[in-house]
């Protein structure tokens, strides 16, 4: 009988450690917060857009200015295109995607998380007009906020605010070069040539940001009341960070060790990683580069910057000598009354990577009150992963669309009103309000994946329209969570979750304008590609130059032979091409090109080159036969 009792024991031991292990779904979770930027997305949709209850929006941005600004990101739960905090978003996506790419292949969404990005980085680039010049914002938050309508109803100012030398910005214009040199690492080996592009817009917009300082809400006063800026140090050291990561220019590092105590890198200990404040995000990038040996003679000076990280991380396992950040009850890292889900989801992914380095370099922390695992770091993380999924005080999901209860009156205008192919009519700026905000009933339309700004520092939350701080999401909450999500599903290995569409990845192109995806740093030009071609193009920027306003771009491309056989008769489509074009012959069909008379075959191996010159993208090559 005792052994009767001792089996069953164990057995309901093992089943209780089971149940935890499975309580949460991380791949689920992933999947939706990717269904949140979609719903985020501003102008003309994409055909396979997931979120169907959105429509084309703002297809008229920058036209006042004579400037084409459609596409990026709505800010929140209202239309403006805020530029600090869409900039943030797109470095954190990209670090989440760099970082974790081997799980998030893994788990079908890389197509997603690529996705996720450009529609930032094509946004931004298109922003960058000229060196010294950054569009900046969409839209004014005061008027915006005065209408509750349907972002496709749009009947406030369309504003569109600018960055130049006699209106600086370093903070939003630093930030937004960072945004870029992250996500060129992220595209590198899916897409060189776009990889090279963002690159040429980061160095621009850093070089900008640091010869012309000050700070973005003096010059766009009207973001000062939303989005106000403490400085601009922080994302000078934080640009300069991620382009040393992108291009390994000695520059870049130089950059950060010789301005390290004037802007605050080794100076400023902190307990916050947010759209405002990077430094923990520079000492933890540092702090790699250390611990991977690349420091050399700045070896010193990384140092500093990594004591700065350790505090970062001591504060938030409360082992920092009583300097720790603040805890609710139920465990949730507390910093503002306003969305303060941005400040637990960044820091459990900075925790997270933390983590990871550490382990790495086979180190482990040492904190004023103790020795510290690497792996407390990530149970922090995870911790604060799971408050979001439903283990909390209220059981609830934080996040939207997640878990059998979570909140349903998200204050955010497309969500809480009827879609527009439900509701033809318009919805005006009053209307919205008086039958739609003001309702009791809960959001028609679910918001999949929207980070809340959560509970107070009580743990406390009111599932109320009207209670934006706690009730509206925010793009830089969700961010983090595409990393930090990827992680933890990666250790679980468990998924219950069957979702109805994948990232298509590697199978068909999920970059639009560019090539397909794959994982071998080499790229086949056209969504449909044949894998059997023969040839292989190999795209690079060779350089740019600007006439006005528009910046052109001298593409290089190389035709590889990949075969053992020669080839003869190749003819190829070339799409998207506006400029001039050399080294290929044009045939009497549209938009097809065969190779030059003087070079009649391909041996096996050879290659040749043709160039052309254009603004704007690349142009999309593929083969249309061969012989």
């Amino acid at each position: 009988m005792r052994t009767l009792s001792f089996c069953i024991f164990i057995f309901l031991v093992a089943f209780k450690a089971a149940a935890v292990a499975a309580e949460y779904n991380y791949d689920e979770a992933l999947d939706k917060t990717f269904l949140f930027f979609e719903a985020q997305r501003s102008g003309k949709l994409q055909e396979n857009q997931r979120v169907k209850w959105r429509g084309d929006s703002g297809l008229k941005d920058g036209s006042l200015q004579g400037v084409d600004l459609v596409g990026g990101y709505y800010d929140a739960g209202d239309h403006v295109k805020f530029g600090l905090p869409a900039a943030f978003t797109v470095t954190m996506l990209a670090w989440g995607t760099i970082e974790y790419r081997k799980e998030i292949t893994e788990l079908n969404q890389m197509g997603h998380a690529l996705w996720a990005i450009r529609w930032g980085t094509d946004y931004f680039m298109k922003a960058h007009t000229q060196p010294n010049v950054l569009w900046a914002q969409i839209g004014d938050g005061d008027s915006d906020h005065y209408c509750w309508e349907r972002a496709e109803d749009m009947t406030t100012p369309r504003e569109a605010f600018k960055l130049d030398q006699y209106h600086p910005g370093s903070d939003l214009a630093g930030e937004t070069a960072a945004a870029l040199a992250a996500s060129a690492i992220a595209f590198e080996p899916y897409n060189s040539s776009y990889s090279e592009l963002l690159l040429l817009h980061a160095k621009q917009l850093f070089s900008f940001a640091d010869r012309f300082r000050g700070l973005y809400d003096d010059s766009i006063k009207c973001a000062k009341q939303f989005y106000t800026s403490s400085g601009y140090s922080d994302d000078l050291l934080w640009a300069a960070t991620w382009l040393y990561l992108a291009t390994n220019e000695e520059y870049y590092l130089k950059y950060v060790v010789d301005n390290a105590e004037y802007m605050g890198g080794t100076g400023w200990a902190v307990k916050e990683f947010s759209w405002d404040n990077k430094y923990a995000g520079v000492q933890i990038l540092l702090s790699k580069v250390l611990m991977e040996g690349r420091g050399g003679a700045y070896t010193a000076t990384l140092k500093q910057y990594k004591a700065k990280a350790d505090y970062f991380a001591c504060a938030c396992v409360q082992k920092n000598a009583g300097y720790n950040v603040h805890l609710t009850p139920g465990g949730l890292m507390y910093v503002r009354e306003w969305n303060n889900m941005q400040y637990a989801s960044a820091a459990a992914f900075l925790l997270a990577v933390y983590s990871d380095y550490l382990s790495a370099a086979n180190a482990k922390l040492n904190c004023p009150d103790g020795q510290i695992q690497p792996q407390q770091l990530f149970d922090f993380a995870k911790s604060q992963a799971d408050y979001i999924l439903g283990k909390n005080p209220n059981s609830m999901s934080y996040l939207v669309g997640y878990g059998p209860k979570y909140p349903v009156h998200v204050h955010h205008r497309g969500s809480s009103i009827a879609s527009v192919y439900n509701l033809h009519s318009p919805v005006g700026c009053v209307q919205g309000f008086e039958t739609w905000y003001r309702r009791n009933e809960g959001n028609p339309n679910v918001l999949h994946g929207a980070l809340v700004g959560g509970p107070d520092q009580n743990d406390k939350f009111t599932d109320d329209r009207s209670n934006y701080e706690q009730t509206e999401p925010t793009l830089t909450a969700c961010a983090p969570l595409v990393g930090l999500f990827s992680k933890l599903q990666g250790l679980s290995k468990t998924s219950g979750y069957h979702r109805k569409e994948s990232g298509n990845y590697p199978k068909e192109s999920t970059v639009p304008h560019q090539t397909t995806l794959t994982s071998n740093n080499q790229e086949i030009a056209g969504p449909n590609s044949n894998t059997e071609n023969p040839v292989e193009f190999l795209h690079s920027i060779a350089s740019t130059w600007n006439v006005g306003e528009t910046t052109y771009y001298k593409h290089k491309v190389i035709i590889k032979n990949t075969s053992q056989k020669p080839i003869t008769d190749l003819k190829l489509a070339i799409e998207n091409l506006s400029g001039s074009l050399w080294g290929l012959s044009p045939t009497s069909e549209n938009r097809t090109y065969q190779l030059p008379p003087w070079l009649k075959v391909l041996k096996p191996g050879s290659q040749c080159t043709f160039v052309y010159v254009q603004g704007g993208p690349q142009a999309k090559v593929s083969v249309l036969s061969y012989n």
